[in-house]
């Protein structure tokens, strides 16, 4: 009997091994917990461009947005830990969310298998172009001028946007308001058609706009300057403190993903980056 046992469990390793060996053999879902057109679904999609041709299959974009970015990772948590599912896990959803709700259906310690971390760097304050301000301090001035007139939009509720926001808030001790969006798409949306006025967002979305004239961007959420717009300075250097946020992504499966699939998939994914 003992010999049966060790027979069936090397069986049960070969077959492993075998499937581990043949991955991928079909497309690769990758969650995005934010609409299309975010900061977070924005870098999923290169990165989804360059990491197809490494990895050997294509990868299906699923956005799941909602809930301050809960839904899509549970939905992960729930997925088999076979390779086939992959999540996009910005900072809000991995260390912001569990700290701003007393119930998560998932524990992010246990339920997730960390994959590669995607990109770093800061948010860009911008501002609708209706707003006659051309300074983080002219916005405190403004709201104080004005209470009650001014609104901030974040991607979602969680977001570190969100929280660059209520800093921004409490500068003006609470005379601006938060309006939160289930992603950045729509949220810059409403920044360019004047329905708010203010935003803290990741600059793979929101710089575009900048650069082409239709939102001002004023400020940089970094230590230093950023190479991409040197002339724009920091908040430190606008004269608020307080306001050195750095942003990143990353890329997290179901706990339990066997080692040889992670090994894999992150050494393919940091090919591709």
């Amino acid at each position: 009997m003992h010999a049966f046992r060790l027979a069936l469990v090397a069986a049960f390793q070969i077959l492993a091994f075998a499937a581990h060996a043949q991955y991928p053999d079909k497309p690769i879902r990758l969650i995005v917990p934010q609409a299309a057109g975010s900061n977070t679904d924005i870098v999923a999609r290169a990165l989804a461009v360059e990491l197809a041709p490494v990895i050997g299959q294509p990868l299906v974009i699923d956005n799941r947005p909602g809930a301050g970015l809960i839904i899509g990772l549970e939905i992960t948590s729930k997925a088999a830990p076979d390779g086939y599912t992959l999540c996009m896990s910005p900072i809000g959803a991995l260390a912001i969310s569990p700290h701003m709700f007393d119930k998560m259906p998932y524990v992010i310690e246990r339920d997730f298998q960390p994959i590669a971390q995607l990109t770093n760097g800061p948010l860009m304050l911008a501002v609708s172009m209706s707003l006659p301000v051309n300074s983080a301090r002219e916005i405190v001035d403004y709201a104080k001028k004005n209470p009650g007139k001014l609104s901030f939009a974040s991607s979602t509720a969680g977001s570190p946007g969100h929280l660059a926001g209520e800093l921004l808030r409490q500068v003006t001790g609470g005379l601006i308001e938060h309006i939160p969006y289930k992603g950045g798409a729509p949220a810059i949306a409403d920044l360019l058609a004047g329905r708010v006025q203010i935003m803290f967002e990741g600059m793979n979305s929101i710089a575009p706009h900048v650069k082409s004239g239709k939102l001002r961007g004023i400020a940089i959420t970094s230590e230093k300057r950023v190479g991409a717009f040197p002339d724009m300075p920091t908040m430190a250097e606008s004269g608020l403190q307080g306001f050195d946020i750095s942003v990143w992504q990353g890329m997290v499966a179901p706990a339990g993903l066997p080692r040889p699939l992670l090994d894999r998939i992150n050494a393919a994914v940091n090919r591709a980056i």
